[in-house]
This record gives C-alpha cells, structure tokens and sequence, in this order.
C-alpha cells in the first residue's frame, strides 16, 4: 500500500515555497506515493498557477477576501480556514508536511520546511512564525545554513534536503528561439532579470541603485533594461513598493515591472537575459538563481553563506550597492562559461529530493 501524504501551502501563485511544493509533490507520485496538496484559494482561484500531474491531488480551499482587512487579521484567518478544512480529512493521511508558516500552524502537529527564517513586525505573523518552528514534529530544511541557523536559534536540529530544479526546462527555455526573441521585443533589448517581485527580502531597492550606479559608470549598458518578474504575495509591501518608485524617480530610471508571468512563458524570459540578479537579504536555498544557471545565464548574487554553500563559484557574489554594480558590469560585458553552472543544476533533481523525502517519511513512523 502506498505512503498518503498531505502536503500544505498558503497559496496558489508562483512563489518559491509553492513552485517546491508542487514539484516535490509530481516527484513523490512518481515514486508510487499518494499525494493530495492542499492549498488556500485566494481571489476565487480554484487552481494553482500552473497545470499539476492529475496523478496529485488538489485541495484547493475558497479563501474569499475581506475588505479592508489587516496583514494580522488575515494570517489569523488563513490559519483557522485551513486547519478547519483540513481537520475533517487529515486521519486520512500517513505524513502531514506543511512547507511554510502558516500552513503548519493550520496543519500541527505536522512536519515542516523551514525554507528560511524571516524576522516579522506583526504580532500575529511573528507568533505564527515562532510556532511555525518549535511545534512541529520534525523539521527539513532546504540547506545546511538555514539549518545551523535553526540549531542557533532554537536549539532544533533538522534534517538538510537540497531542493530540486526543473534544469532541463530551464534549458529548453535557452534554446527557445522565438520565445526569447518575443521577449526581447517586448521589453525592447538586453535586460537585466530579477524575479520575485519588489519586495524588501528581495533587495530590489539595492538592485535598483545597482543598475542606475552601473549605468551612470558606464554609458555602454545605458540600453540594459532592469526588468522585475513575479510579485504575488500574502503580504503587503506597499510602502516598500512606494519607496522602491519614488527612489526610480530621483535616479531618473523607469524599470518594468512585469508582475506575474505565465509559467510556460517564464524559461524563455530567463534564457533572454543577459544577467538576473538575486540579491535577496535572506533565502533558504536561490531556486531562482539556479534556474537562471540551467539557461545559462550569469548570476550575481548576495554573499550570503547559503548562497556561497549552494553555489560554490558558479555566480559572481557581492554584498553593498557599489560591489554589485561592479558585479552586473562584469557579467554583462565578460558573461563566465555557463557549462559549470548548467553542470551544477542538472545535479539538483527532484527525483533525488522525493526519494531523501521518502527516507525521511519513513523514518518519523508517525501517523497524525
């Protein structure tokens, strides 16, 4: 008989907790497990973003919005309609898995990813966030540095499970002649590539004077666009969003803010770029990053420990706005060999994080 798994996000778009999520889930049936992902629907969606193996099940709970409702009130809410969605069904499964802070407070006790740890201002989401850590009944993370940082904080040891990368439809977006040619005619030449939206765990305001500083140093990139991909999000970043644009506005730049992008669209945008930037203050992992080495395209990223972990010397690292200018100024003029880095995401497979996964299952002997 075959392991049920429940595994459990808190949304439906492209972020990369849920982009995991899903691929973990398509790589756990392929090994023979039963999978049901549970989700909230947010903003009438019924689906995720993208089309799931019909062999997964989704759980997709209505989660209508609530005019005017503040961040706190809406965790509290989130939390209590898919706890109760899921209580009535959860005897039904063998491991509970919940892949960020929400979900495992609707889901405890339950295992938990910790794909990376996040310093929150609201009470609501501050407490959820600290439950989120110490209740569950084991812990993953998705790399060593967030794991010791787990250890240090808390005193918790989890077990480290390297995420996995769809490589090859990264690649496959490389070579998509037509694909990238539309995306170049669309933001109207090269362009440097961040994904993940304005936010400020992004960096995006770094990124941003990055490239007007580069700019203003070298009036050769002044055609090298600064394109922002992605942005869906619980959270409400307007004032970071507000300062993000009235700081373009004093350095006279216009970036283009894509927003969502279609998934079966999005490998061909990354094999465009000439660089994506990943400056993010903190991650778990750099799905992103990888993805981005599978296209062959240079990286630079912040010089973060986990980044340097999972990375090795595959991108180019700079911390400060000046050092990542010079940076971007070196991969756009003299781009590294990408053999290295489409070596190194070829490594990273979800076939080999459902089977660590199913190892882990095995050993919990828990049924919730």
């Amino acid at each position: 008989m075959s392991m049920r798994i429940a595994l459990l996000t808190y949304s439906t778009k492209p972020r990369g907790g849920v982009v995991h999520t899903l691929a973990l889930a398509e790589a756990l049936a392929d090994l023979g497990a039963a999978v049901d992902v549970w989700t909230l629907a947010r903003d009438g969606d019924t689906a995720f973003f993208r089309a799931v193996d019909p062999r997964v099940g989704v759980r997709a709970v209505p989660f209508p919005p609530v005019e005017d409702e503040e961040v706190g009130e809406r965790i509290v809410r989130s939390i209590a309609v898919l706890r109760d969605a899921f209580a009535a069904e959860r005897a039904s499964y063998d491991v509970v898995h919940a892949q960020d802070c929400i979900s495992a407070n609707a889901a405890l006790p339950c295992v938990r990813t910790i794909h990376h740890l996040d310093q929150f201002t609201t009470p609501q989401l501050a407490a959820c966030h600290e439950r989120a850590v110490v209740e569950p009944i084991a812990r993953i993370c998705v790399s060593a540095a967030v794991a010791a940082e787990v250890e240090a904080g808390w005193g918790l040891v989890p077990t480290v499970i390297p995420n996995g990368v769809a490589a090859e439809r990264f690649s496959a977006g490389a070579a998509d002649t037509a694909g990238r040619g539309r995306w170049r005619e669309r933001i109207g030449g090269r362009y440097l590539l961040a994904l993940g939206g304005i936010e400020p765990r992004k960096g995006s305001i770094d990124l941003l004077e990055a490239h007007a500083l580069l700019v203003a140093r070298e009036p050769a990139m002044a055609d090298v666009r600064l394109v922002f991909g992605g942005g869906e999000t619980l959270f409400d970043y307007r004032d970071y969003r507000a300062a993000f644009e009235a700081r373009a506005a004093e350095l006279g730049t216009a970036p283009v803010v894509l927003g969502p992008v279609a998934d079966d669209e999005l490998p061909a945008l990354v094999g465009e770029a000439a660089a994506l930037g990943f400056v993010s203050t903190k991650e778990g992992f750099g799905l992103a990053a990888m993805e981005g080495l599978a296209a062959g395209v240079p990286v630079v990223a912040r010089d973060l420990p986990v980044l340097r972990e999972v990375f090795a010397d595959t991108v180019a690292y700079a911390d400060g706005v000046p050092a990542i200018a010079d940076a971007l100024g070196v991969a756009l003029t003299t781009p590294p060999t990408p053999a290295a880095g489409r070596d190194l995401a070829a490594r990273y497979t979800w076939r080999a994080a459902a089977e660590a996964h199913l190892g882990f299952y095995r050993g919990l002997a828990i049924r919730p």
